[in-house]
């Protein structure tokens, strides 16, 4: 059985997709504006420059927004209560995650996390995060 966690992946996201599976999350950067954006795409978001590179990101984030889910169907229901979360990297973007290892109680604007990976019943990788300070 196949995670219930598990995107449907295509050809824009399998570079991503395939190196969060070896433990890194990549960003991708423009060489023109310096500015980084996430999902590898052949232009920059911001500049429109085609010169840019996937770069892999520090594992750093502050938490920006969150939503705790106490009821959802199956097969997302076994995780009941969990943190839905937007993050924003240290390169910039912002990233719709999962905080664990924490209580409520502990989550705050502004938080540092890092960088962790949930691995599902059939192996596969989804990056969460966890207060830094839990990591230390």
């Amino acid at each position: 059985m196949t995670s219930p966690d598990r995107p449907t992946i295509d050809v824009d996201s399998a570079a991503w997709w395939s190196a969060i599976q070896n433990g890194r999350l990549l960003v991708n950067a423009c060489r023109d504006c310096g500015r980084n954006s996430l999902h590898h795409r052949s232009f920059c978001p911001h500049c429109w420059s085609e010169d840019v590179s996937p770069n892999p990101a520090c594992g750093r984030a502050t938490l920006y927004t969150w939503t705790v889910v106490h009821q959802n169907a199956a097969p997302f229901d076994a995780r009941t209560p969990y943190v839905v979360a937007m993050v924003d990297l240290a390169e910039g973007p912002r990233l719709m995650t999962n905080i664990e290892n924490c209580t409520v109680e502990q989550l705050d604007a502004g938080l540092e996390l890092i960088l962790d990976f949930r691995h599902g019943e059939d192996g596969f990788a989804i990056p969460i995060f966890t207060p830094a300070r839990e990591r230390k």
